[in-house]
């Protein structure tokens, strides 16, 4: 089977190559980790690592990140011998790991899926245990960690349904890879029935919880939202309708519910975070259309431009979605309203937000469950419903307060998760002395 996989691999190498190139040259992606990513130029990176256990944590992009720092913190307090070396595959998820995560002693990008790119990225790293974050499955890497002894322990494991269907068409290949996987922690009893669905020994298999509990109720803090507010210049008449990680489709229906807003009370501003940032021309052109011209983004505060009564906010940069949130009177959360899958709404629900979201949220159906029990999560069908369901709480200000609480007690109550999956990640480290634990092979 892996020899099947690795002549795709080869097929699909020229496209590809060659999609990469067209992005490093015209839009100036992949040019600060496309040879890292090959294995190369990164050695120097773990040259200074003290001596000690190594345990490598992967999380591909920003969102896995997020639910990695607090398995690193939990890992640090309870085994602070321990060395671990963090990567991602992406930039922005580079980014957001070198100022989010506390504990890593270096910080890397992932390899390609190549043998000769993993074969020699595990024999500069050197780790007894290798931890992906969110079921990231890679038939070469793990094969290779297999060769050369290295546990593998899966860390917030999740499947939407969607990855559950595309795995579960192939499941006689993934039966064979998922043998090279030790241990799998999963947020929920529905993501470790898939994963057994797809082939994985149930004894393997362990429900732990979701991090991002962890995460988001450490993150949430008064000097985050403090330095947001100043930054965007809010005045304390202001009240903010935020659109967070919305995609084509949906900015019109936020418009048109703005609009309302607008109509009805002066000082409403509205503040969008499209999902992809490259999408903020697009969105900077339906407000335009729809006849909005005080406009600001993200990327002119940052340059220093100052805002004075812009009445929208287009947030164009990375890692900025968690702080606007905390600016919110009422929230929209994106991915919902087209067949998405829907986006993380326990960061909205983290600073006490009511949430409003439509009616894809398959990715994150265990979360809206809980929320909308507290009462902080409402599910509409469409725009006129959002918009009507929004005045609705705008006219109860009180009852909207106490619910958004409860939605973050909800936050609160389901921290502990990372914990847990630090203790599961020390049992394949084991506690016997250095020189009688067994030899890992490197070659």
């Amino acid at each position: 089977m892996r020899l099947v996989y690795n002549m795709l691999l080869t097929i699909a190498a020229v496209p590809g190559l060659l999609f990469v190139f067209f992005k490093m040259a015209f839009a100036g992606k992949y040019r600060h980790s496309f040879l890292q990513k090959l294995g190369t130029r990164q050695d120097h990176l773990l040259a200074g690592i003290t001596p000690g256990r190594r345990v490598w944590i992967h999380a591909v992009s920003v969102g896995e990140v997020t639910a990695a720092a607090p398995v690193v913190a939990a890992l640090k307090a309870k085994r602070p011998d321990v060395r671990i070396v963090f990567s991602t595959s992406t930039e922005t998820g580079q980014g957001m790991a070198q100022r989010l995560v506390k504990g890593a002693d270096a910080f890397i990008y992932f390899p390609l899926d190549l043998s000769f790119s993993v074969g020699h990225m595990l024999d500069v790293v050197r780790p007894e245990v290798f931890v992906p974050v969110e079921t990231e499955l890679w038939p070469n890497f793990l094969a290779a960690c297999r060769k050369r002894s290295v546990s593998v322990v899966m860390v917030n494991g999740r499947l939407s349904p969607r990855s559950f269907a595309r795995y579960r068409r192939t499941r006689f290949f993934w039966r064979r890879i998922l043998k090279n996987v030790d241990a799998a922690g999963m947020i929920s009893e529905v993501d470790a029935s898939r994963i057994a669905g797809m082939g994985m020994d149930p004894g393997k298999i362990r429900v732990l919880g979701n991090t991002k509990y962890d995460a988001l109720a450490a993150m949430a803090s008064p000097v985050l939202q403090e330095e947001i507010a100043r930054r965007f210049h809010v005045r304390p008449r202001e009240k903010f309708l935020v659109a967070g990680s919305t995609h084509p489709g949906e900015e019109e229906a936020v418009i048109r519910v703005y609009r309302e807003l607008l109509a009805r009370d002066p000082d409403f501003r509205m503040i969008v975070v499209p999902r992809h940032i490259e999408r903020g021309g697009d969105v900077l052109r339906l407000l335009r259309e729809a006849g909005f011209q005080d406009i600001i983004t993200a990327t002119q505060i940052n340059s220093g431009q100052a805002r004075r009564e812009e009445k929208v906010i287009v947030v164009d940069v990375i890692g900025e979605l968690f702080k606007v949130y905390s600016l919110a009177t009422v929230v929209y959360c994106g991915g919902s309203l087209v067949p998405r899958g829907g986006q993380n709404i326990l960061e909205a629900a983290a600073w006490g937000k009511v949430i409003f979201y439509g009616p894809s949220m398959d990715d994150f159906s265990s979360e809206a469950a809980l929320l909308e029990a507290a009462g902080a999560g409402i599910r509409i069908r469409g725009a006129r419903e959002l918009q009507e369901k929004i005045l609705q709480t705008l006219a109860d200000p009180q009852n909207a307060q106490a619910r958004g609480e409860r939605g973050r007690a909800v936050v609160l109550a389901n921290r502990g998760a990372a914990k847990r999956y630090a203790e599961m990640v020390i049992k394949y480290l084991g506690d016997q002395a250095e020189d009688q634990r067994p030899k890992v092979k490197f070659t």
